[in-house]
Parts: C-alpha cells; structure tokens; sequence
C-alpha cells in the first residue's frame, strides 16, 4: 500500500490481505453515535475507535485542549491488542470525509506505522458501492507481539510556546484549518473564546474535497497549498482540538509526500491563556 488514499475498489481488493480496518464515526454533538452506528451497519471486520476514548489522551483543566495526543505508546499497545503488525496494512474511515479518520492515520504515522491510508469517501461510498457490510462487535486477534515503536524524524509536533515564537517568523507559517466562520471568529459554538491565533492564515479542511465527499486531485491541493512554505515542517497545521488539522496534513502529505508539522494542542488549548 503506497498511498494514504484507498477508493472503495481498492479496499475491497485489499480485503483478501486481512488490513486492519478502523471505524473512526464520530459526532461532537452525540458523543455515542458513531459507536452505535458501528453496531448496527460497519465494514466486515472493523473495529471501533472513539475519538475521545481511543484517539485522545486525558484532557487537563488548565492544561490541555479538547483532544489532546494520546500517549503514543498507550496507542501502540491498543493496536496491538487489535491485532496491528508492522507489515499489516491499516485503512481507517469516517463518514466526515475523513476529518476524523485523518486522525487515526496521523497517529498510526507517529508510532512509526507506514503501511496506512484513510478510505477516501469513507462508509458512505462504502454503502452506495453495494459492498458488504456487518452489524455488531468484532473479535479482535491481539498481535503476537507487542508493536515496535519508532517515531519518524519527519513526525513533527510543536508547542504552544513554540506556536508564539513561529507566529512571527517569516520562515514559518501558522495554519487554521477550521471553516472561515470559525476563524474569523463569527461562529464559535465549541469553544469559549473566538478568533484565531494571529498571524495564522486559514485553509478550511473541508477544502479538501470536492462536493464534501472525496479528495480532490493531487494538482487541485497543490494549487490550494501553493502559497506555503517550501519545507514541510515550515508550515504548522492547527484546528479547534488538533483533529481536524490531520485532514490538511493528510491532504499535504497526499499531494507531495512529505509531513508538516501540527500544533496537536491547537485553538483549544491556544486560548487558556487568553480566557
């Protein structure tokens, strides 16, 4: 697997690998929807990630944003306990056009995990392919071994101290990759203080796709990033929570295979010094 992107045919052609597929269905508005959509109608063999409980790490007041990193090892052993090997492919999909799958792939990344893509169209066009599907929990086959964690070098994360030092370098630019209402600070129904952090430009994730359903082309997201900076790690990707900002890094990535940084904490966490 040499993409980060798989279309519905290309997983239902994979499936005779046995790729450990992840079911990343969330809704900030329903916390339990996504699993309890998982149970009723999923891809055959999935298993269910929750975006807070399994691709988040513990959230402290005063401290951290909404989404915090999990702890990466912490991670690694849930896999494990999945059935992640290095030479297993992972496929990860949403319903969001991958806003929350993109997180899954981010972290399967960090923990070294390089045979990983996210399901472009996600279970919609999982559906309206007429593939199969399964209702209920799957049983998972825990890996023989522990997974070996290596971090990439090109796995590159920053600090809140260190957004306010980039935020004023011209070698660097800050990315929101909220919608446009959000960073202008004319809708903010998630967080308690609107705005964005200053000197950040804003690419909307949705942007990303075309009709809000799949990818565009690779020349399409070239011209969308085409004001950035030459190196990847120059350009640092932030949204409300560090979730969505994965979508831009996974778009990134997609077009020109290198990784840009993400400000994980993002907007969230930005902001507890400015309540």
């Amino acid at each position: 697997m040499t993409t980060p992107l798989l279309s519905v045919h290309e997983l239902a052609a994979l499936l005779p690998d046995q790729p450990l597929l992840l079911d990343c269905r969330f809704d900030l508005a329903d916390l339990e929807q996504g699993r309890q959509e998982y149970l009723i109608s999923h891809i055959p063999g999935a298993h269910y990630l929750h975006l807070n409980d399994d691709l988040s790490g513990e959230i402290i007041s005063g401290k951290t944003g909404r989404h915090p990193l999990p702890d990466l090892a912490t991670f690694a052993e849930h896999m494990t306990a999945l059935g992640l090997t290095p030479d297993r492919p992972v496929v990860a999909y949403d319903d969001k056009g991958g806003g929350i799958a993109a997180r899954a792939w981010w972290l399967l990344k960090a923990i070294g995990h390089d045979k990983v893509a996210v399901l472009d169209g996600g279970y919609p066009f999982w559906v309206i392919a007429g593939q199969a599907t399964a209702a209920g929990e799957e049983e998972a086959t825990p890996a023989p071994a522990p997974y070996p964690v290596v971090i990439p070098e090109d796995i590159c994360t920053r600090e809140r101290a260190q957004v306010d030092a980039l935020r004023t370098d011209p070698d660097h630019v800050l990315v929101d990759s909220r919608t446009a209402d959000r960073y202008r600070g004319e809708n903010e129904t998630l967080d308690p203080v609107a705005g964005h952090i200053e000197g950040a430009i804003n690419l909307p994730w949705p942007d990303n796709l075309e009709g809000g359903r799949t990818f565009k082309s690779k020349e399409e997201l070239r011209e969308r990033f085409r004001d950035l900076k030459e190196k990847p790690q120059q350009n640092v990707f932030y949204c409300g929570s560090g979730v969505t900002a994965c979508h831009n890094i996974l778009a990134y990535y997609y077009t020109f295979g290198e990784m840009p940084a993400l400000y994980a904490g993002s907007w969230s966490e930005y902001l507890i010094d400015l309540e």
